[in-house]
C-alpha cells in the first residue's frame, strides 16, 4: 500500500447521461466546502473543466456515474496523473469502491488520510496501414479488433514480440489490461487478473476452428494484430469503431501513462468487490 493520499484541490464531475448524477455532484461539492475545501463541480464533458484537469489544476477528480464514466475519466486524467475517485450510480461498478449512499463516510476517510493511490496499467495502440501510422490511442480496459457490419468472422494473425503466436478465424480478438479482464474479456470467457499486474491478456471472441483459449503475455511484451481480409473494425474501450482494411495491423503494448485510482482499506478490496459482483449475478439480482 502506498503513502496516504489527502487531496487539496479536488473537482467533482457528473456523467451527463445520468440526471441524478448532477444532484449528487453538487451535494458532494457542498459537503467538501463544509469541510473547508473548495471543489468546483460540473459535467464530465464540460470542456472548461477538462482543460483545467489537463493543465494540472486539480489533484483529484471525483466522478459520479458508473464504470463507463470512470473509463472516460481515466482517459482524461491519466496523462496529467490526476487520481480518480468514483462514486457508483450505475449497476455493476467493478472499477468503483464507493457506492452512492456511502460517499460522505468515504470522503471523511479521505480527508483523514485513510486513502491510498492504486496505479493501473493502460494499453497504447497504434493503427498502421502500409507502413504509416494512421492513429494512436490509450485504453484502460481493452483494444478489440473485431468483425464489422457483416456477420461473417474475421481472419487475424497475432504476433508477439516479432514472433507469430497464432491465427484466428473469429468474431474478434481482445487485447485486455488486467483492469479489462473483468469487462469484455470476462464476457468472452477470459480469466480474471489482479489489477496490479502489467500483463496483456489476449482473448478470442467466438473462435471458429481456431485457438479458443486466452493467453497471458509476459510483462513488457508487444502484440501486433494483422488483419487478413475485409470486414474488420478497431474499437478502443468500447468507443465508436474504426474501419480496418486488409493488411492493416494494430500494435499494442503497455502505455507509458497509468490510470490512478483512490482506494480505501487493504488491497484485498478487489477480491471482496469481485465476490460481491459475482454472487449478485449468480443470484439473478438486478444489475
Amino acid at each position: 500500500m502506498s503513502t496516504p493520499f489527502i487531496p487539496k484541490r479536488p473537482v467533482v464531475t457528473a456523467y451527463p447521461k445520468m440526471p441524478q448524477a448532477f444532484a449528487e455532484a453538487e451535494a458532494m461539492s457542498l459537503y467538501l466546502k463544509g469541510k473547508g475545501i473548495e471543489a468546483p463541480h460540473g459535467s464530465l464533458y464540460d470542456e472548461n473543466l477538462r482543460k483545467r484537469v489537463r493543465a494540472g489544476e486539480f489533484d483529484l477528480l471525483i466522478v459520479a456515474g458508473g464504470d463507463g464514466s470512470v473509463l472516460r475519466a481515466g482517459h482524461l486524467c491519466a496523462p496529467s496523473r490526476v487520481p480518480i475517485l468514483g462514486v457508483n450510480l450505475g449497476r455493476i461498478g467493478f472499477l468503483i469502491q464507493v457506492d452512492r449512499g456511502e460517499w460522505r463516510e468515504y470522503f471523511d476517510k479521505l480527508l483523514d488520510g485513510e486513502a491510498w493511490i492504486e496505479n493501473r496499467m493502460m494499453l497504447h495502440s497504434d493503427h498502421v496501414r502500409a507502413g504509416e501510422k494512421v492513429g494512436s490511442w490509450d485504453a484502460l480496459n481493452e483494444v478489440v479488433v473485431g468483425r464489422g457490419q457483416n456477420l461473417r468472422p474475421v481472419r487475424l494473425t497475432a504476433t508477439v514480440d516479432g514472433r507469430q503466436l497464432t491465427s484466428y478465424v473469429a468474431d474478434g480478438l481482445i487485447a485486455s489490461t488486467p483492469t479489462g479482464s473483468t469487462a469484455y474479456a470476462l464476457a468472452a470467457g477470459g480469466p480474471i487478473l489482479p489489477p496490479e499486474l502489467r500483463n496483456i491478456l489476449l482473448v478470442p471472441i467466438a473462435p471458429h476452428l481456431s485457438v479458443d483459449r486466452a493467453v497471458v503475455l509476459s510483462e513488457g511484451s508487444m502484440v501486433s494484430i494483422l488483419v487478413k481480409g475485409e470486414n474488420a473494425v478497431l474499437s478502443i474501450d468500447g468507443q465508436p469503431s474504426i474501419v480496418l482494411m486488409e493488411d492493416d495491423h494494430v500494435d499494442i503494448r503497455a502505455a507509458e501513462v497509468t490510470a490512478q485510482f483512490v482506494r480505501f482499506g487493504d488491497p484485498g478490496y478487489f477480491y471482496r468487490n469481485l465476490t460481491a459482483h459475482m454472487n449478485e449475478n449468480s443470484l439473478g439480482l438486478p444489475r
